[in-house]
Formats: C-alpha cells, structure tokens, sequence
C-alpha cells in the first residue's frame, strides 16, 4: 500500500478518528488493491508511442480475439440491452455441455467473481483459507477481504506442494485454493495427486479448484474434474471464457459444485451478475469448438517460439502448462534485473508482466502471441538485456 494517509486530516496533520475510512476494518485497510496489466493506451501516452505498434503480452488473454460466433451472437443481442440479463440458458448451455445438472452451476463475472462468492459465503474472522505460494494473487485478496486467515504453503519447484497444503490445514480453515494450471508460474499437478488431496482433505474444507487454463492442457493431462463433483460434495471446479475462449472483456465464468454448495453461493451472489453481452457471447463460444481448437495449437506454436527464444539468450524458465511462461531474468551486478528489463521493454512498446509481487522478483511473465508478437518481443529482450551488460 501507499505510505500516504488514507483518510481525511484534521488540523494538526493526523487521521481525523471519524473518517469513514478510518472506520473500515483494519484487514479491509491493510489491503494493497490488485494492480493488472498496463494498459495499451497508458503505454502510448506515457512514451509517445504509436498503439498500433505495441504488443502487449501481459495478461494472458487470447491473441486471436473471440469467436466468431460470439462476435454475432453479440450483435444479435444489440437490441436486448434495456431488458436485464437472464443466465438460465447459458447455465443450460454449460449443463448439457458438462452433463451437469443445472443446480450445480453458479455462473460469475469472470472467475474471479466466483472466488470473492467463495470467500464471501465461507470465510469471515477467526477462520482460514490455505492456498499455495506463487498462486494467483487474487486467493490472499478474497481471504484478507473477509477478515481471515492465508495461510501460505511454501511452492515446490514453484508449484502446488499438496503434502505440505494438506497438513497445513487448520481446525479453523474453511477453504483450500488449488490452481491448476497456476498463474503466474505455468506449473501442473497431475489428475491422481489432486484427488489423493481430494480424498484425504476433511469434508468441513472446500476445496476450489481454479481451472481458469483447462482448454490450453493436452486433453489427457486435463483433470476428470467434472467426474470427481459426484464423489466429493466439498468440490467447487471453477472455469472461465476469458482464455481460451477469448472473452476476457466480457467477464464470464462458472463454477460447478454441490447443489448445498452452489446455493449457498447464490446466497452472496449479485443479482444480474453476468451481463446480456457475457451471457450470449459465452453460448456461442461454447458451441465453438473449431475456435478453441485453434486457439490452443496457436497457444502450443507459441510457446515453442518463446521457449526457444529464451534458450538462444541463455535464459531459464519455469516448464508451463498454461498460456504464458515465466522467464527468469539474469541478476545485475547481484541485484535483481527484471524490473529494469520490464521497464526497457516498455520503451520499446512490449508489455509483458513482471510477478515480484508473487515474490519471484527474477521473473518476468509472458503470455503467447500471434508469431509476429512473439518475435517482437523476443528481439527487444535481447536489446533490453544488452542494455544492462557490462
């Protein structure tokens, strides 16, 4: 967080005890607020660059853009905007798709809505939620937002170490977030050991595993997910649109669990949560599956070119299973260099993410473009790199 006050002052400089902000509750202050991506048109005004050129390789979207089929579908729905949004046929949609009965999908705005439902219905003071380290930033957020507890399993080779998470569970904990594939390492955990945590973790615990990078997964190292929903009733699998399917601008995503689970995710849900536009958009990219096939060998291709750029630099990175990698930066004069080659990169008009805040302060991540994206960036990494050579 900023150093600077957060609420109003009074005459003699210190934080006025009746402001409002200084009234909200010291885990709710305490947060520092998710930072994204840099955004295209903040790039071009801040360096005086040209938009069209910059290439931004930050937030794992899908370089394809969105179906075909959501792009009609969308158009389609222009007239429909003044009524408010119904989910029953996109719930349908993934019901018969999934061969999931529809009291068993709770849809969200994006999957992150789905997390904050989660953290919302099960978590609250005095209780705790176990996640692992380097995983997605947004598991500590929901959890600090409700008063409770993160307890942060140290990664193995910057994955998941489940034997660690499992025994890392607390007569307090309410909750286990699971990545897989995680973001921002790439890292998988084979199908057998999660449904050996599955089987061993207490019933009282929900675990959510966060498919948000199925579709980039070979389909036989994809988890029988859907299959487990029968055999533990403590499961809640979270998928989204925004990857693979190319929806990240839509926000749309759901979640598959037991019916006493989904409703009482419905309990905090917000009504109309999904937009008109999310909902018939992600019908129509379901039934595309030619595009999603697409966007996965695009997304394999991808990291091929990347993987053996890094190895013609000399560079390490962590093996991925998703739709990005992460690269390790050589250290400078002992000191980490990946926050100056982010900012060299954002010179020559690459975004790309760096992931400090995920305490890994030598990688940058990088998610796969169209070739020409790719070799974009490639290039001015060597140049950023040469920058800092002695």
């Amino acid at each position: 967080m900023s150093g600077k006050p957060t609420g109003v002052q009074n005459d003699t400089g210190a934080a006025d005890p009746l402001d409002p902000c200084e009234l909200a509750p010291s885990y709710i202050r305490a947060i520092a607020p998710y930072q994204p991506g840099k955004p295209i048109t903040e790039l071009a005004r801040e360096f005086g660059l040209d938009e069209r050129k910059i290439v931004k390789l930050a937030s794992n979207e899908n370089p394809s853009g969105l179906s075909p089929r959501a792009r009609a579908a969308i158009e389609a729905a222009l007239p429909e905007l003044a009524r408010y949004p119904d989910g029953y046929d996109l719930t349908r949609a993934v019901s018969d798709r999934l061969s999931v009965a529809m009291d068993r999908i709770v849809l969200g705005n994006g999957s992150n809505d789905l997390l904050e439902m989660v953290a919302g219905a099960f978590l609250a003071p005095g209780r705790a939620a176990v996640f692992a380290q380097h995983a997605f930033a947004v598991y500590p957020l929901a959890t600090q937002a409700r008063g409770a507890q993160s307890i942060v399993v140290p990664a193995k080779a910057y994955g998941h170490d489940l034997a660690g998470m499992l025994a890392a569970i607390t007569p307090d904990t309410r909750v286990v977030f699971i990545a897989n594939p995680n973001n921002p390492t790439g890292t998988m955990l084979p199908a057998d050991e999660v449904e050996a945590f599955l089987r061993r973790a207490p019933r009282g615990v929900l675990v959510v595993l966060d498919e948000a990078y199925n579709e980039y997964l070979e389909p036989p190292l994809r988890c029988p997910s859907v299959a487990w929903l029968a055999k533990y009733p403590n499961l809640v699998v979270l998928r989204t649109f925004s990857k693979a399917y190319g929806l990240a601008g839509l926000r749309v995503g759901y979640g598959l669990c037991h019916p006493d689970v989904a409703a009482m995710l419905n309990r905090v849900r917000q009504p109309f949560n999904v937009n008109n536009l999310a909902l018939v958009a992600a019908m129509a990219a379901l039934e595309d599956e030619a595009f999603v096939e697409r966007s996965y060998q695009l997304n394999v291709a991808g990291l091929k070119q990347l993987t053996a750029g890094f190895e013609r630099l000399g560079l390490a990175w962590i093996p991925t299973f998703a739709n990005f990698v992460s690269v390790e930066i050589p250290r400078e004069g002992g000191k980490s260099a990946a926050g100056a080659v982010y900012q060299r990169l954002l010179r020559q008009g690459v975004i790309v993410r760096p992931v400090a805040g995920y305490g890994m302060p030598d990688h940058l991540r990088v998610t796969t473009g169209l070739r020409e994206e790719n070799e974009q960036f490639l290039a001015a990494l060597e140049r950023a790199l040469g920058e800092g050579a002695p």
